[in-house]
């Protein structure tokens, strides 16, 4: 066998076992060999049952006493109990959905039992452990234990390990020897044999160190490289340096701030230059992205260029449309609309003009990357808050012109230590300064107590002429969710109070409902909006001054500051109104630093060290391969580091052709095999 080896040439490893390990991505030898484990079984350190603390995980070796089978469902969950004892006192061990259990389990016999412990009515419990029976010893070892799904088994898994373990010396080492002096790293193979079979603790931490080290040093050159291949190998487009930009930012109705002039510089200097622009403009919300945007059209219009423009939701690229169109009109520049929406013989009016080249300027939905959609000549394709669009959709335009220059926009406040790897094949410029005289947003958590209070405060703003969003984490109830939906509080809201014009709108709805009723918030035909999350981008409502969020404790830092950006859009004071449970720590720190801040990259960081990087984005959407190993949220020391490394080696050999960076070369490609259009 080798590496490459289908995975069923394993010993035992028959058709049932072989789906039930793709399941969990493994099809190889290899991928076996990268499943690394999820935790770890510390059989070093067995405890007695009086020494258990809630919250550990934790190594117990007991009898059992008693089996007991729930003939009850909870939540559609059989439930098996399990009295187990040692010399020093007994403990409950709870098992969901494993009734099976209950025939292969023997009463008075020992067994080892690892698992976390949790407090249920003030008795201890261990939940869902791993067990086997005891064999007359304690163990001197430290188990992994893998990611499973059903039909897999620890025990299994370990086995296969310890079988292809030999394998294990055929790794190559990949990186550079100078990186592993300088960064003091442990070898490949040293790593892998003991992060599937630990020696000591720290053995183990040095495999996790060097691992965690691999996987985003990978990951970063990989971004870098397809950042130099789509912009060294590639001849872009070379915009006018004698188009005067200044004559149009003298246009504008007020004064641009200090960080605005200096992301629009930034841009200016990549359109003039040969190779394809590919940057991010990230700015809070309200700081003024569209108006940097709009000097970039301006710029390559003039050169003779046409532009395209996509935003994530109709009602936002209309008002992009509506907006650019009156600030173009005295520049001449004719601006198009293209989206879902439009009659057949509107979109064929549309299509002819913009082949003609008569359209500089085509703002637009999803609508823009179908294939009867061409443009005669386009040079800068512009998408509006990037994290709605994949890499895919962002290529599809891109492959409209000959190797346009490239803006993406999103009011998303992303970490710069995340946005480094989100966005690593992207320049990245940051408008950190708000236009003055802009109004910060009042916030206030409430709890579930203060409901009528919030509602009463929202209808005294409706009553003045304002209009008010409602907010849900869920279209409707849950059984297994105690929380408050957007249908249930609407339906409460309308009986309750009739005389108001109330609308719903949430995600699973067809886009030209949910297109018609935010047209109708839009046009102030409706005084309030209940929603789910589907309005978090996309929506501006100036005269909106009331985001009430029910059930706030369910949504990130970055979630609540993106929902509080619906409103304060206007000259009026805004607020926004978290209404949580105070009895959640993490909700209670989060609502505290909702309240002292409006900074979205303030708040962005918190987000990061309160919850990990899951709350930001799923990942693949952006390119990025899955990580196994590594964590963004709590790496980020590595990842700096990782960084430097990265474009030291890049600067000597930007396309990693030389012999020595060969075996480099392949595993990143291996690690971005599965991800589209990502260039290298």
């Amino acid at each position: 066998m080798e590496l490459q080896s289908e995975i069923k040439n394993l010993k035992g490893i028959g058709p049932k076992k072989q789906a039930a390990l793709k399941k969990i991505g493994v099809s190889s030898i290899e991928d076996l060999l990268f499943l690394y484990p999820r935790d770890y079984e510390d059989r070093r350190n067995l405890k007695s049952i009086d020494l258990l603390k809630e919250g550990e995980n934790a190594v117990i070796c007991a009898k059992i006493q008693l089996i007991i089978k729930s003939r009850k469902n909870f939540g559609k969950k059989q439930i098996l109990r399990i009295l187990v004892e040692d010399s020093t006192g007994a403990i409950e061990i709870v098992f969901f959905q494993m009734t099976y259990l209950e025939k292969t389990l023997m009463r008075d016999q020992e067994y080892i039992f690892f698992g976390k412990i949790a407090s249920r009515n003030g008795r201890l419990q261990m939940i869902q452990p791993d067990f086997h029976i005891f064999e007359g010893k304690t163990e001197n070892q430290i188990l992994p234990i893998y990611p499973l799904t059903l039909g897999l088994t620890q025990k299994e898994l370990r086995k296969w390990q310890a079988a292809i373990k030999p394998f294990i010396a055929q790794l190559n080492e990949f990186l550079p020897e100078e990186i592993i002096k300088k960064n003091r790293l442990c070898s490949f193979t040293y790593a892998m044999m003991n992060i599937h079979f630990p020696q000591s603790p720290q053995k183990l931490k040095e495999a996790k160190f060097r691992l965690v080290f691999n996987e985003l040093f990978l990951l970063q050159t990989g971004l870098m490289l397809t950042k130099n291949c789509l912009t060294m190998q590639q001849k872009g487009i070379s915009f006018s340096d004698q188009i005067n930009v200044l004559d149009f930012i003298r246009s504008f109705p007020y004064s641009l701030t200090k960080a605005q002039l200096r992301v629009i510089s930034e841009i200016n200097k990549d359109m003039e230059s040969s190779h394809v622009m590919n940057r991010l403009v990230q700015g809070d919300v309200g700081s003024g992205k569209t108006a940097v945007a709009a000097v970039s059209i301006f710029k390559a219009v003039k050169s003779g260029f046409q532009v395209a423009m996509m935003a994530p939701t109709e009602l936002l690229a209309k008002q992009h449309y509506e907006g650019l169109k009156e600030q173009f009109n005295a520049f001449n520049v004719k601006v198009g609309f293209l989206s879902g929406s439009l009659t057949e013989k509107q979109k064929k009016q549309v299509l002819f003009e913009l082949e003609q080249g008569n359209i500089q300027l085509l703002i637009g939905t999803h609508a823009l990357i179908q294939k009867r959609v061409v443009f005669k000549n386009l040079g800068l394709v512009i998408t509006d808050e990037q994290h709605r669009f994949g890499v895919n959709q962002r290529t599809l335009l891109t492959e409209k012109g000959q190797h346009p220059d490239v803006l993406v926009m999103t009011a998303t406040p992303i970490p710069r230590t995340l946005a480094i790897i989100l966005y690593g094949d992207l320049d990245y410029s940051v408008i950190d300064e708000m236009p003055p005289g802009r109004k910060s947003i009042e916030t206030k958590a409430l709890s579930p107590m203060q409901r009528e209070q919030a509602y009463a405060f929202l209808i005294a703003e409706v009553k003045q002429g304002r209009q008010a969003y409602v907010v849900a984490p869920l279209i409707e109830e849950s059984e297994t969710m105690e929380c408050q939906s957007a249908v249930s509080a609407f339906e409460e809201f309308q009986i309750k109070y009739p005389q108001i014009r109330a609308g719903l709108l949430y995600g699973t709805m067809k886009q030209s409902e949910k297109d018609k009723i935010m047209q109708a918030f839009y046009e102030r035909e409706l005084d309030i909006l209940f929603a789910t999350v589907v309005i978090e981008v996309g929506i501006n409502v100036p005269n909106a001054t009331v985001m009430l969020i029910e059930n706030a404790e369910r949504f990130g830092l970055a979630q609540l500051h993106q929902l509080r950006g619906r409103v304060g859009r206007g000259t009026e004071r805004s607020y926004c109104l978290l209404i949580a449970d105070q009895k959640n720590e993490l909700a209670k720190e989060r609502a505290k630093i909702m309240a002292q801040s409006n900074d979205g990259f303030f708040i962005a960081e918190k987000d990061l060290k309160l919850r990990g990087p899951g709350e930001f984005f799923g990942m693949r959407q952006h390119g990025i391969p899955e990580l196994k190993i590594a964590d963004l949220g709590k790496h980020i020391r590595i990842l700096e580091t990782v960084k430097k490394e990265s474009i030291s080696i890049l600067e000597c050999d930007p396309f990693l052709k030389e012999p020595d960076h060969a075996l480099l070369r392949m595993k990143i490609e291996k690690m971005f095999e599965n991800v589209e259009n990502i260039g290298i």
